[in-house]
């Protein structure tokens, strides 16, 4: 029950790690804690709009307490452990062509220099292009199996799509060692068969191709840095799974694997 003159708390929307329990939807608008480059990301997802973009929310305002209203994009969106309606060959496709989408249209927008964007998983060689740099299955909004529309742009920054590919990849093929797949994924993927569809549907060049093992494994480690980040700043949640996860030994297995995988990845790309 709410006082007289409260704001009923609504649905709370549930999913990412980052703003756990702070995100809920109140009829057509989501809000949730506005990220230290609103004004800028609101703009440019407004230019992404005007451009034709409409797989994305609509930033309608800032409120006086810190948090930011968006319109709520209405669809299917996929929790751990994942379904495996979410993995299909199908929905990998949609996902490559609606990140694809999403830097073809915004390479035609201007980033602002200006803004303090965040640095934590965005790609370290830069770039030109704002990139999602969160692409995982909690931030996609399916409708009748294809991937519609991207979510929580809280850790878009300038960068070079192939990044973006590379984080995308990390949760869509997944790559990752097959102990930390078992964990959150369906069983039976084919690791280098969909990395090479996700760099099929993208529509990857081949010096991308060839870049973009490297890039997988730079990707892991800044994923890693991340995590490290949030531990020692005591955020509990990424305390919690942290722990439950096995720990930094996670990590150490994932980037092992990742260097020995290196040229089958390759292979798949190219060959």
């Amino acid at each position: 029950m709410t006082s007289e003159g409260d704001t009923p708390p609504g649905e709370e929307l549930t999913g990412g790690m980052m703003n756990a329990g702070a995100v809920f939807r109140r009829g057509d608008l989501v809000e949730r804690p506005a990220p230290r480059t609103a004004r800028a990301l609101h703009a440019h997802l407004i230019a992404l709009r005007e451009r034709g973009f409409d797989a994305a929310p609509v930033p309608v305002g800032l409120t006086e307490d810190g948090r930011e209203q968006l319109t709520y994009l209405p669809g299917d969106v996929a929790l751990p452990p994942f379904p495996e309606w979410v993995m299909t060959e199908a929905a990998l496709r949609s996902v490559g062509r609606l990140l694809r989408r999403l830097h073809d249209v915004s390479a035609a927008v201007p980033v602002d220099t200006l803004a303090d964007w965040p640095r934590a998983l965005s790609d370290p060689a830069g770039g030109t292009v704002l990139c999602h740099n969160d692409v995982c299955p909690e931030n996609v909004v399916f409708r009748d199996g294809r991937a519609t529309a991207l979510i929580d742009f809280d850790l878009a920054a300038p960068g070079r799509p192939v990044w973006d590919v590379a984080m995308t990849a990390l949760y869509w093929v997944p790559v990752r060692d097959p102990e930390s797949t078992a964990a959150q994924y369906p069983a039976g993927l084919d690791t280098a068969g969909r990395l090479r569809i996700l760099a099929d549907s993208y529509g990857l060049s081949r010096r991308e191709r060839a870049e973009l093992p490297g890039v997988i494994e730079e990707a892991t480690a800044s994923c890693r840095a991340f995590v490290v980040g949030r531990v020692a700043d005591g955020d509990p949640v990424y305390v919690r799974a942290l722990a439950e996860r096995g720990g930094m030994r996670r990590w150490d297995r994932r980037q092992e694997w990742l260097a020995a995988q290196r040229e089958v990845f390759t292979a798949a790309l190219l060959d």
